[in-house]
């Protein structure tokens, strides 16, 4: 036999293989069993055939070469750790004033968590060279001008805290956290069960299912650990923006004292149990009828499901990019394995125990809690997941909010087109710094 007939032998053996511990753990979810095992034969047979015309080496040297392309999610700050009610420690780094840059930690990567694991990055990479990262180099050092200028030196200044979405971190804010560096102090938390906050204790021990109520007092957890005093503007992205909205929700009376300003990128108020994730009318309510199910049956069978994951990483690959992403042939492909670093960095069962939440969010009417402060709204035009028209729906409730739908880009809209982000953002920061200056005037 061949060499290219045994890569060839050995591509069908561990997909089929793939597809059997995918199918077993799927007829654990009685009915979506079928379909679950329908899919991973598919999946099966496409990563053979790419495995018989590229070799498993060729393609792990491609995205160790990737994950080497950029310093992406390499930014540390000083850490910090917040207790939430049930006893969750929640993982948050502070990048203060002054301080443009942090030794990044030894082997730290994108996903290194106390709750899965992750994947390696080669600390030895250099930022893109070329005439694109000097234009980029020169932009940030425009916004961070603008900062210092708008907001001065004083403590009046406010703390910008960002929140990240479903299957993240906090390392993806990795450029909006480089433009802001030194500048302006921010804080950079984990959502429990991500990155390198602790498992969720409720979750645990099954005393608590996961709400987006609950990760708004996780929110005010670390509003009360890392920023006990002064103004607020407040970012989230997906559910990172839900976890935003339950705050005020919960506590309507801190937000009006302590918030003066707040961004809502590529999220919703309520109705994702309608989106249709760019599936045929057909098979949404399936989708929203089968997907809880199917993922908490994956949930029990996670050590199965996570050998699939690694089998099929071709298939996820490509998944990972049509939903991230609104034009995935113009992303960096090294900002896009970055992308799908952090995804594939939250184990199943995470993945199965946040899912529920989503179809009963709404926080709509909470939404009125922010009318009152400058407000961003922004998302991709081509975003699957948390459309553009519910960004539209926020800005009913908060009209006089700045709405910004990128033509084009997808649900990841701040690694997508990080520097129109950054713009946004930092206007965002520059009227919220003048407010909280007005508001400590009035008071004096």
């Amino acid at each position: 036999m061949t060499e290219g007939q045994e890569a060839a032998a050995q591509a069908v053996e561990t997909a089929v293989e793939a597809a059997g511990n995918w199918a077993r753990a799927g007829r654990h979810a009685g009915v979506a069993g079928a379909a679950i095992g329908v899919v991973a034969a598919g999946a099966a047979a496409g990563v053979a055939i790419e495995r018989m015309t590229v070799g498993r080496g060729m393609r792990r040297r491609a995205r160790l070469a990737l994950d080497a392309a950029g310093p992406y999610g390499t930014l540390r700050g000083t850490p910090g750790a917040a207790i939430a009610e049930d006893g969750t420690e929640l993982y948050y780094e502070v990048d203060e004033p002054g301080v443009e840059s942090a030794r990044p930690e030894k082997d730290d990567h994108p996903g290194k968590a106390r709750n899965g694991k992750g994947a390696k990055a080669d600390r030895s990479a250099k930022p893109v060279r070329g005439k694109e990262a000097r234009a980029a180099q020169e932009a940030q050092r425009g916004l961070r001008k603008r900062l210092t200028a708008a907001l001065g030196r004083r403590s009046a200044a406010p703390t910008v805290v960002f929140s990240h979405g479903y299957c993240l971190s906090q390392d993806s804010w990795h450029f909006q956290r480089s433009a802001l560096r030194g500048t302006v102090r921010t804080v950079h938390w984990d959502q429990r069960s991500h990155g390198r906050s602790s498992r969720g204790h409720g979750q645990i021990d099954g005393t608590e299912p996961v709400t987006i109520d609950l990760l708004g007092r996780d929110l005010k957890a670390v509003l009360d650990a890392a920023v006990p005093e002064g103004p607020i503007v407040l970012v989230g992205h997906s559910m990172g923006g839900m976890t935003v909205m339950a705050l005020a929700d919960q506590f309507p009376e801190y937000v009006a004292e302590r918030v003066v300003g707040v961004a809502l990128i590529g999220t919703s108020a309520g109705r994702l149990s309608e989106v249709a994730f760019g599936l045929p009318s057909m098979g949404v309510k399936a989708f929203h009828w089968l997907a809880p199910g199917v993922l908490k049956a994956l949930g029990w069978q996670s050590e199965i499901v996570e050998r699939g994951r690694r089998a099929t990483a071709d298939l996820f690959a490509g998944l990972i990019k049509r939903y991230s992403f609104g034009t995935p042939e113009k992303v960096d492909p090294g900002i896009a394995r970055f992308g799908e670093r952090l995804i594939e960095a939250t184990p199943i069962d995470v993945v199965a125990e946040f899912f529920p939440a989503f179809a009963v969010h709404d926080k709509t009417e909470a939404l009125v809690a922010y009318d009152a402060v400058p407000a961003l709204v922004l998302a991709g035009e081509s975003d699957l997941i948390t459309p553009a028209d519910h960004s539209r729906a926020i800005v009913e409730v908060l009209p006089d909010a700045e709405l910004v739908c990128v033509p084009g880009a997808g649900h990841l809209v701040m690694l997508e087109r990080p520097e129109l982000v950054n713009e946004h953002l930092v206007s965002l920061v520059e009227r919220a710094g003048a407010a909280a200056r007005s508001s400590r005037h009035a008071r004096a």
